[in-house]
């Protein structure tokens, strides 16, 4: 699994933890489908299991706290959550854990009863309902006995309520609200209309950049079932020939009148292609229909297997019961017959299509197979935030661009045997024994919140379990050591390496760009939209943004930025110059820099002057508005470490780096070349250009 994806959710986690520990009492955790949140929230659970008397505004005679996990539908979605807790502590990732699952299943009229003796308890949502046991008095003595003080025999806990996919309501369990005293929100889709507003946040471009979940390619509205099969065929050839296993095709259809119609449609359509197999699920309780030769599984059985690489079903046919933590990694195409007016539902739905099905070895993979591990297709899908805030696809105007510029990036040593630079068995002989070994739990969980590449190479050491307590006792020592190491730059930086010699990338043929309101026309750049030659309406991620980008046009406009080497004139005499964004999807132009963990620079933009001379551009921004809100100390931090880390790669592959900020009005540009720092302001980069 690729640091940026392990550190990612660390970060998450991290931010979860502090907020829950202050005094705020309505926390909401917003992240794509597919970014691991069942992992994220065991992780920030089995945190706040240690200390409970950290948690602020909590009487100090509390010793236990307890988490109640709200979870959809009746049993499916919380009982998958419980398995994975369980699986989680049995395998003491977090120890911590001791989940339970809440059930009704009971004989007669036997009283439900809930015991009190663990820590996480799940819910699956539709149990606590009108006239359901659960809602005739055996929930509401169950949270009394775990609250009440231990004077009148309660237990004397507090709990926190997690819930699960929070943008569905939960009216019912509303009505307990006085028994938790905080509530955290976990949804790929949290509703503002119900004040949901994210406290912590992994954005869609940040699993995409950390290559946790697939980029989506929208396809266009005059494309039918039978295009969308083709296209299949097409990828399926691709999958099975790069990865071993087939991809899988989802169609989604109406829930009301038309469902028949289309079914019959649907299976026309499929029917005249007997090579691939398919299964139709329209209910829980209802058997699948198929045309593989197991006919009659029930739906619980075929949704477990069909999931599997080893699958043999192409396509899978359903109405809404995939929405729900249905996780089939190797789906990657949509079709949605079916005409949806909830931006919620679609994103939840599109989420079962953009799991990447190889995160977990993605950097063993070679350029092709990443490729297309990181791709996704959907046809048909139509609401008003698509409209606003939709993916678009870009291509370069022309391929041969790619090989017009030329850049070489950098990355940080990895920790193996023959750097010498860190050697954990040097470390180790210069250590102190130690007399009061520590618990062994707590220092499973030291290790844990190390650096990914640094628990790697703990784990490489500890070839026995006295090895192991050895290097564990001594973690905090050892990151100390490993911070100082990672963070002089001129030691840990090195180019990327290819076949013994530097790497050089460029942009990527095809990429994508999630679109904003922050629009400018650009004609003149290496760019061009995808599927639609006279739109030139690019977006950019902030204001500063785009406003360095019409800078960038404005040089080139002046002759300073260089031209294709194959002839630039095209229709309309539109002259196109070697500059352009940094679409991180596909993107290979990044730099390593260390921050909390290895993490990956993706510049903003590349520009290629007259002269031969690349020129790398990051572009910060320190002005507030709603949409631009900043954590000011962790902003100044990661500015901090990128202007070192820019500093020696400006040294080492003697390209130009800026960090442009924004202020009020004007620019503060900090400059790094051949490893000098000056600052300059607009008119001198212009000059620095002639």
């Amino acid at each position: 699994m690729l640091s940026e994806a392990i550190e990612l959710q660390k970060d998450a986690v991290k931010k979860l933890v502090e907020c829950t520990l202050s005094t705020r009492e309505n926390i909401v955790f917003k992240a794509p489908t597919g970014c691991g949140k069942t992992y994220m929230m065991a992780d920030m659970i089995d945190q706040l299991l240690v200390h409970p008397d950290r948690l602020k505004g909590y009487d100090t005679s509390v010793k236990d706290i307890v988490f109640l996990v709200s979870s959809l539908s009746k049993s499916d979605l919380a009982k998958q959550n419980y398995e994975k807790f369980c699986e989680y502590s049995d395998k003491k990732f977090f120890s911590n854990l001791k989940p339970y699952l809440i059930n009704s299943e009971i004989a007669g009229e036997e009283r439900l009863f809930i015991p009190t003796d663990y820590n996480v308890y799940f819910l699956p949502r539709d149990l606590y309902r009108h006239n359901a046991r659960l809602m005739r008095g055996a929930m509401e003595s169950f949270l009394q006995n775990l609250t009440a003080p231990t004077t009148l025999e309660g237990k004397g806990k507090r709990i926190i309520l997690v819930k699960d996919e929070c943008q569905i309501a939960t009216n019912n369990l509303d009505g307990l609200n006085s028994y938790f005293d905080k509530i955290i929100n976990f949804s790929a889709t949290p509703r503002l209309g119900r004040g949901q507003q994210p406290t912590v946040e992994i954005t869609e471009e940040d699993a995409v950049a950390a290559k946790i979940i697939k980029s989506v390619n929208w396809q266009s509205d005059d494309e039918t079932l039978s295009d969308a099969i083709n296209k299949y065929i097409e990828i399926k050839e691709k999958y099975q020939k790069l990865f071993g296993f087939k991809p899988c095709l989802i169609i989604q259809i109406s829930n009301q009148d038309r469902a028949d119609e289309e079914i019959e449609q649907i299976q026309r359509e499929i029917n005249n292609r007997t090579e691939l197999q398919w299964m139709l699920i329209v209910g829980e309780d209802r058997n699948c229909d198929t045309n593989n030769i197991i006919r009659k599984y029930p739906v619980s059985l075929w949704k477990d297997k069909v999931k599997e690489n080893i699958s043999t079903i192409d396509i899978i046919i359903f109405k809404m019961v995939i929405t729900e933590g249905w996780d089939i990694p190797r789906a990657c195409m949509l079709y949605q017959i079916r005409d949806v007016n909830s931006s919620q539902l679609n994103e939840q739905v599109i989420g079962r299509i953009r799991r990447n099905p190889k995160l977990l070895d993605y950097e063993t993979l070679t350029p092709e197979q990443q490729e297309l591990a990181l791709q996704s297709w959907v046809w048909g899908v139509h609401n008003n935030e698509a409209e606003t805030r939709q993916w678009k696809s870009v291509k370069l105007q022309e391929k041969e661009f790619a090989s017009d510029i030329k850049i070489k990036t950098t990355k940080l040593k990895s920790l193996d045997e023959n750097n010498k630079n860190f050697d954990i068995n040097s470390f180790i002989k210069k250590q102190d024994a130690i007399i009061a070994p520590n618990n062994i739990f707590d220092l499973g969980r030291k290790i844990r919140k190390l650096d990914s590449k640094l628990q790697e190479k703990i784990y490489d050491y500890a070839t026995d379990y006295q090895k192991w307590w050895e290097i564990a006792e001594h973690t905090n020592a050892l990151k100390k050591e490993y911070d100082t190491y990672i963070c002089n730059y001129e030691e840990s930086m090195e180019i990327t390496q290819e076949n013994g010699k530097d790497k050089e990338v460029s942009f990527p043929i095809t990429s994508q760009y999630l679109d904003t309101s922050h629009i400018l026309e650009i004609e003149d750049s290496v760019w061009m939209i995808k599927g639609n030659t006279n739109d030139s309406d690019f977006s950019f991620d902030s204001a500063a943004e785009r406003r360095w980008a019409r800078e960038l046009q404005r040089i080139a406009m002046r002759g300073l930025v260089a031209e294709p080497s194959k002839n630039g004139l095209f229709s309309g005499d539109k002259e196109i110059y070697l500059w352009g964004k940094n679409y991180i999807p596909n993107s290979d132009i990044k730099y390593e820099y260390y921050l909390n963990g290895i993490h990956s620079s993706y510049p903003d933009f590349i520009m290629k002057d007259r002269k031969g001379n690349i020129h790398i551009f990051e572009v910060k921004s320190v002005n507030i508005s709603k949409e631009h809100i900043i954590d000011t100390d962790e902003y100044n931090k990661k500015i901090e470490e990128l202007k070192k880390s820019y500093k020696q790669a400006s040294k080492l592959t003697q390209h130009i780096f800026y960090l442009p900020l924004l202020k009020d009005n004007d620019w503060r540009i900090t400059r790094y070349q051949g490893g000098v720092e000056d600052m300059i302001n607009e008119k001198m980069f212009e000059e620095s250009l002639k």
